[in-house]
């Protein structure tokens, strides 16, 4: 278990990425559950779909896009170090790009709870 945070702890890049991004996912979950029970039945969620009901989805999808950043940052951990004594600079790579993946979607959360309240 040691050996597991040691990258975490020597290298800056990954731990302050990774550590950034885990305060960008909790502050995603926390103001999503402070406005849950103010959103309506029905939230905008998949703006890719064409005009109508199918860009909707019930209340507790707004949830999604934080659990889907949840599995990157679960994933991407243990790959950053199975990766890291053999690439280091592709573990750092992925780690930057844990963090891109939380940032947007934080603020696809924030823009979606901003548009409905």
């Amino acid at each position: 278990m040691k050996k597991l945070f040691n990258h975490f702890r020597t290298d800056k890049i990954i731990r302050w990425s990774f550590s950034f991004a885990g305060v960008l996912l909790l502050t995603e979950v926390f103001s999503t559950a402070f406005f849950y029970t103010s959103l309506p039945s029905l939230v905008p969620l998949f703006n890719q779909l064409s005009w109508g009901e199918e860009r909707l989805g019930i209340k507790i999808e707004i949830f999604l896009p934080s659990f889907i950043v949840l599995l990157f940052l679960l994933c991407n951990f243990f790959l950053i170090n199975y990766l890291y004594e053999k690439m280091p600079l592709v573990s750092r790579m992925v780690c930057i790009t844990t963090l891109l993946i939380s940032i947007l979607s934080f603020i696809f959360t924030i823009q979606t709870l901003h548009i409905i309240l």
